[in-house]
């Protein structure tokens, strides 16, 4: 390639990739799927960066075998990433035949590059490699059209068939798979311009702008995809919890001795209908969504939030929210869990909302908060 940032970038990300292999699989007792073919997806990236890193130094051995056996690692991360996509999505009984396709044609395409290297040297006048050359051309070629059609395959399983993974879509609305997906599907292009140019011209220099994007997509789909997995295992095991527990009734309504008026039975019956049904765990919970299921006037519903609460709506939902927060950030069973996880589990849409709200009815930050619990 000639050229040094893009060299650099290379040798950046398979440093960054082989040490995110490490990071994370040291991280975890017991390793799940989803994170190994996360890890293999980045591996094989890793190498494939690593060789022509390697290719492009000039770096090589005297061994005349080695000298040409460049091995096409580019090849697995397609069959890596459609596995992580389905069992990252929980989709059952799809892509069995994937993966053992794609080693089948790893294996083979092996094998015949190593016949090609062996009639080179054994058989042909001053070890000629115009055989070996034709052939890494149309392994490539064949390689890509592979490669863009199992892409193809998993941006029509995102994009066409959510019906298939409704369960993952509470946790997570998978909207980084979709950019990693439309990224993808941009450096596919820049493939087939490397090839084409490659082919006609027979340079090199065609191939800088994937290079370029495949160490992007190696930072995207590293780190995206292991952070991501661990808030939506955390999620799924706190909301399991908090079925299984049920929310305890707040303490904060104090019951008066004496008769109660109209309005204050029916905030009685909203405060205990949003506790007992943990209304406030729903992300999407709207105060006309409320009045609707209590079979109340919006306008009434809103006049009785404001009357009785001290507050309005908003932050009265968010006052159940961050007790339930309060809870599980001051249980040390859910110690490891990310914070972020359990903001968005007790019905926060967001990070950053979940913050401020919690330092608005705390006065300190959920991290503080857990320090001190």
């Amino acid at each position: 390639m000639g050229n040094g940032f893009f060299s650099s970038l290379l040798i950046a990300g398979a440093i960054q990739g082989f040490a995110f292999n490490i990071f994370t699989i040291s991280k975890q007792k017991k390793v799940s799927k989803v994170i190994l073919y996360l890890n293999l997806t980045v591996f094989f990236l890793s190498l494939n960066n690593l060789q022509a890193w390697l290719i492009d130094k000039g770096y090589s051995v005297q061994n005349y075998f080695i000298q040409q056996f460049e091995v096409a690692w580019y090849l697995l991360l397609f069959p890596m990433f459609h596995m992580f996509l389905l069992h990252y999505l929980k989709v059952k009984n799809r892509g069995n035949r994937v993966l053992p396709f794609f080693l089948s044609v790893f294996v083979i395409e092996l094998i015949v590059r190593s016949a090609f290297i062996i009639h080179s040297y054994f058989f042909t006048d001053n070890f000629d490699q115009s055989f070996i050359q034709v052939y890494e051309r149309v392994e490539e070629v064949f390689n890509a059209v592979i490669g863009i059609g199992i892409i193809t395959k998993s941006a029509y399983l995102v994009f066409q068939q959510k019906e298939l993974y409704t369960f993952i879509t509470d946790y997570d609305d998978i909207y980084w798979i979709k950019i990693f997906l439309k990224l993808g599907g941009l450096v596919l292009m820049f493939w087939v311009f490397a090839i084409f140019i490659n082919n006609i011209t027979g340079k090199n220099w065609a191939y800088l702008p994937l290079r370029l994007g495949t160490s992007v997509l190696l930072y995207w789909i590293g780190y995206q995809g292991f952070f991501r997995y661990r808030i939506v295992k955390d999620r799924i095991s706190l909301r399991n919890h908090l079925i299984k527990e049920g929310h305890e009734k707040s303490s904060i309504l104090e019951r008066k001795k004496s008769p109660l008026t109209k309005h204050e039975k029916d905030f009685d019956k909203i405060h205990n209908y949003i506790s007992d049904k943990q209304r406030f765990l729903d992300p999407k919970l709207t105060m006309n969504t409320l009045a609707d299921e209590l079979k109340m006037s919006p306008s009434h519903f809103s006049k009785i939030i404001n009357g009785h609460s001290s507050s309005n709506f908003s932050d009265y939902i968010n006052s159940f929210r961050v007790e339930q927060a309060k809870k599980l950030l001051s249980d040390n069973h859910f110690g490891n869990y990310t914070i972020a996880s359990i903001g968005l589990e007790c019905g926060f849409n967001s990070k950053s909302t979940f913050y401020s709200a919690f330092k608005k009815m705390t006065s300190i930050t959920p991290t503080e908060f857990r320090k001190v619990n």
